[in-house]
């Protein structure tokens, strides 16, 4: 038996209860002793009764934890074709795994789109058991975990040893989901001729600056609403890639809550002041004030891109109110049944593009690993002024914790299974 955190339908009933510990199933299959495991906003679509969930399940999606269990085909001999971890993957290694499993061997996991694997399955859901959980089975575990134990690691990162545990955990969701929101704008196509300077086509077949084309046109605005921990994670990937490039930029921060606005903006200062950016600005603000903003930094013209985190109706009709006509929009938010809120008249009226979806976790891991070092300042501390995570609590505290987090009332909090 072991001690899981377990949603029972319809909504807002949490429960700590003992259950049959998980074992082994199929030869692809480790069983993994959870460390720490996070509660996400993401959680609370299904504990608001906003997804049609009938079936009492252990909930959680993110988790980092230590190998007790292999199943038979992990094997130093394993085959060459299968993914690396069956032949190197032992047990009393420390991994973490994306909110999805993966095989790693379909046409999808070969090309990156690992959230399209097609034998998908997300933890936390009826259909594979959560990580909020003393132990918790990894289907697939060969093409889904990140062998946080790999020397290659070590190899790459001489401040390895300072990483904190607690922060490796945002590698299994919200740092690459965040990364992926940014990387998906910035990379968008609608925003190469304000990025190179030449004007749609040309920069297609030149990237020669046109002299037709003013300074103002090459400042990219951007506007994040949400700044819950996943909003944190895309404005700090945002600003990292924004540097990386040399690019000019204005980016504003949305959120109803005060606290959150607050949160975020010591966090930029703190990594400001680390990395001097020089060719932008970042403020946070709400609705209201938000869009006066992106009026007179535009001459009312809008955002570049648009990056919706939250998952809700309002926020992606914000987004769409705060985008520019040839602009984007790109979603990571997870929506529900409810109707869409825009029309294909909307984005055919402003030629808004509208990426959406889950973010490929297990192929942003690299990406979001070295995001991870580099920025320990926000995301390794615990109940700072400027630290991701508020807490570190045991079971006993999740129904109490559950609530809150669902009243806004906290930020982004891990569960210890085995914290008394």
């Amino acid at each position: 038996m072991h001690t899981a955190i377990r949603f029972h339908p319809p909504s807002y009933d949490i429960r700590v209860e003992q259950i049959p510990a998980p074992k082994i199933c199929d030869p692809d299959d480790a069983i993994v002793k959870v460390q720490f495991a996070g509660l996400c906003g993401s959680d609370l679509h299904v504990y608001r009764g906003h997804e049609a969930v009938d079936q009492i399940h252990t909930c959680g999606h993110e988790f980092i934890g230590e190998i007790v269990e292999l199943g038979s085909n992990f094997d130093e001999n394993a085959l060459n074709d299968r993914p690396r971890l069956y032949s190197t993957l032992k047990v009393g290694h420390k991994v973490v795994s994306p909110f999805t499993i993966n095989c790693g061997e379909c046409q999808f996991c070969r090309l990156g789109i690992t959230c399209r694997c097609l034998q998908s399955k997300l933890f936390g859901s009826p259909s594979l058991e959560g990580a909020q959980a003393q132990y918790v089975r990894v289907p697939m575990a060969g093409g889904t975990l990140f062998n946080l134990s790999d020397p290659a690691l070590e190899e790459k990162y001489a401040n390895l040893s300072s990483i904190t545990d607690s922060s490796l955990l945002f590698l299994g969701d919200i740092l690459p989901t965040g990364l992926f929101a940014a990387v998906q704008a910035l990379h968008h196509p609608k925003l190469l001729p304000a990025i190179l300077g030449t004007p749609w086509p040309d920069h297609l077949v030149e990237a020669n600056p046109s002299s037709a084309i003013q300074s103002d046109d090459t400042i990219l605005t951007f506007a994040v609403i949400g700044l819950g921990p996943v909003g944190v994670c895309t404005v700090i990937a945002l600003l990292d890639q924004l540097a990386k490039k040399q690019l000019r930029y204005r980016i504003v921060g949305i959120d109803l809550l005060q606290s959150r606005r607050e949160k975020m903006t010591s966090i930029y200062e703190m990594v400001n002041r680390a990395e001097n950016y020089t060719l932008g600005t970042f403020v946070a603000q709400g609705v209201d004030e938000a869009k006066v903003t992106v009026q007179e930094w535009t001459s009312g013209v809008g955002c570049n891109a648009v990056l919706e985190i939250v998952g809700h109706n309002s926020a992606l009709a914000l987004a769409y109110d705060l985008v520019r006509p040839f602009g984007v929009i790109s979603s990571v938010g997870v929506h529900g049944e409810r109707p869409f809120p825009l029309t294909g008249g909307n984005l055919y009226d402003k030629n808004v593009s509208l990426d959406f979806g889950r973010c490929p976790a297990r192929s942003m891991l690299p990406m979001a690993f070295d995001l991870l070092v580099k920025r320990q300042d926000v995301f390794g501390g615990v109940g700072g002024e400027s630290s991701l995570v508020d807490r570190i609590v045991g079971f006993e505290q999740a129904v109490d914790l559950y609530s809150a987090f669902d009243k806004g009332e906290v930020g982004k909090i891990l569960f210890d299974p085995w914290k008394q």
